[in-house]
């Protein structure tokens, strides 16, 4: 193994770069890696900054760290970027998660080991059949503005132009081009893989890249993607997101052996099959009309919903069929005193106040797992490739989050935008371009049964449907955590590279 070694450009890759300003030095190594049976193979891994500029000036600095195979034909070696979402997270989460030469150890159901985190080497990492650029937007990781202040006396500012829709979206544009140009790579056969809200600019940037950048796509691989903002989140006068989320409320109790589960030996698919028909039938009937049902009627669709969803059937009556998915994690499991994390279902922690009206402990998954990936990535980037920074590597910045806004010139009365059209835009685009959408069935934040439901609704001729790829794992938003599950994914998405090269 080489040691870590210093980038000796001069850290302005972009030749028209202004002198007066330069980007922190970066680092590369160089190493082996062969998983999966594959033969093992030299890398580069480079982690560095790219220079974003707007009327010729410099605006920000994006990180990333690529990882290359040596001596790799540009024309014949894929070349895929990666980016998670929130807005507000970096790519740490795919990086160190599932993705990357090295990964953090989970135990096989995807429990979290006691401390300290331990990194191994990762043989399900994508390096099998294509080179990777794992992304940082602007806000997070490493990534940040370029502050200047309005005069000598004013303090620098964060830019928040970052932050909103479109801005995102040619941020990772212009970061993208400038990249295939640093390493020669716009030959090369083009992937872009996103997380959560990640899918979502995965969707966007489907149309985008390809009419607005000039960058050809071969595939777009969307994992536990949100791709209609407005179905997250339910209320009295709608009837989507409930219809969504109760197939993974019915794969919670079956994992859990709640409810209808607790007394019948059943596989997961056939309960899925059995809350899918359930909630598209008597209870999407229920939501549009509840107001015109017997009441006969309506006691039917309570007491089915509850044996689905292993909830208690007065409690379900309470709430008129209605239950949050913050609610759900914490019902389900009352009587034995625990909750579920809401990024996954499979996971529980123990409720420290259960006599209080709202949920106020620890959520299970995301934040309880913050502290494992924050050390994996500063260990890749400090120790194994030798990055000197001294900016906090921002995992989850909530400052983006609060911040982030919607397209500024659109009208106050437009739905919120949806990113599902651009899909299908991008589609028309490229006859060629294949896509895949997979989420996690205990993932109640962006359930699997919505974009199951949004693909059969995008009408698609029989060839186009003939590219998108639907597949879903055991586990929750982050399913990849789970041996089983991440092998599978792995493997399915080798085939789906394969697929997609001309």
């Amino acid at each position: 193994m080489a040691t870590p070694e210093k980038s000796k450009q001069a850290k302005t890759e972009d030749k028209d770069t202004p002198k007066e300003h330069a980007p922190p030095k970066g680092a590369k190594r160089s190493f082996k890696w062969g998983g999966g049976g594959a033969k093992a193979s030299e890398y580069a891994a480079e982690s560095d900054w790219i220079v974003l500029r707007k009327n010729e000036e410099p605006v920000a600095e994006m990180f990333y760290t690529a990882y290359l195979r040596k001596g790799a034909a540009p024309g014949t070696r894929p070349i895929t970027f990666v980016f998670n979402g929130g807005p507000g997270a970096a790519s740490a989460y795919l990086h160190v998660g599932a993705l990357g030469p090295k990964r953090i150890r989970f135990e096989d159901n995807g429990d979290i080991p006691p401390p300290p985190m331990q990194l191994v080497d990762n043989e399900d990492s994508w390096l099998a059949f294509t080179d990777l650029i794992f992304v940082d937007p602007i806000g997070t990781g490493f990534s940040r503005t370029i502050k200047k202040p309005a005069d000598k006396d004013a303090k620098p500012e964060e830019n928040k132009e970052f932050y909103q829709i479109t801005r995102d979206l040619e941020s990772l544009g212009e970061f993208m081009q400038r990249c295939l140009s640093k390493y020669g790579r716009w030959s090369s056969p083009a992937f872009i893989a996103g997380e959560s809200y990640g899918g979502f600019r995965v969707a966007k940037l489907a149309r985008k890249l390809q009419e607005s950048y000039g960058i050809g796509l071969n595939g777009a691989i969307l994992i536990s993607p949100a791709l209609e903002i407005n179905l997250l989140f339910g209320s009295d006068y709608d009837l989507h997101h409930w219809v969504d989320v109760f197939p993974s409320f019915a794969a919670s109790a079956w994992h859990h052996k709640k409810g209808l589960f607790a007394k019948k030996t059943m596989t997961l698919a056939q309960a899925l099959e059995l809350a899918e028909a359930f909630a598209t039938s008597e209870l999407a009937k229920f939501y549009v009309g509840a107001g015109l049902m017997a009441d006969k009627q309506k006691e039917s669709v309570f007491k089915r919903y509850a044996e689905l969803s292993g909830l208690d059937l007065d409690y379900v009556r309470r709430k008129d069929a209605r239950v949050s998915h913050v609610d759900f994690v914490r019902h389900v499991l009352r009587d034995e005193r625990r909750v579920c994390g809401l990024y996954d279902t499979s996971i529980t922690a123990f409720d420290p106040f259960p006599d209080r009206d709202s949920y106020q402990g620890p959520e299970p998954t995301l934040f309880s797992i913050d502290r494992v990936f924050c050390s994996g990535i500063n260990s890749v980037l400090r120790e194994w490739i030798g990055v000197e920074s001294d900016r906090d590597y921002r995992l989850l910045n909530l400052e983006v989050n609060s911040a982030w806004q919607s397209d500024r010139k659109q009208d106050a009365f437009e739905p919120p935008t949806g990113a599902t059209d651009d899909l299908r835009y991008g589609m028309s685009l490229n006859p060629h371009m294949q896509v895949f959408v997979t989420h996690g069935y205990f993932d109640l934040i962006t359930p699997y049964f919505a974009s199951d439901r949004l693909v059969s609704l995008m009408k698609l001729s029989p060839e186009h449907r003939a590219r998108v790829t639907l597949e879903h794992h055991a586990g929750g938003h982050m399913f990849y955590s789970w041996k089983k599950s991440r092998k599978d994914f792995t493997k399915s998405i080798a085939a789906f590279v394969k697929k997609a090269l001309p």
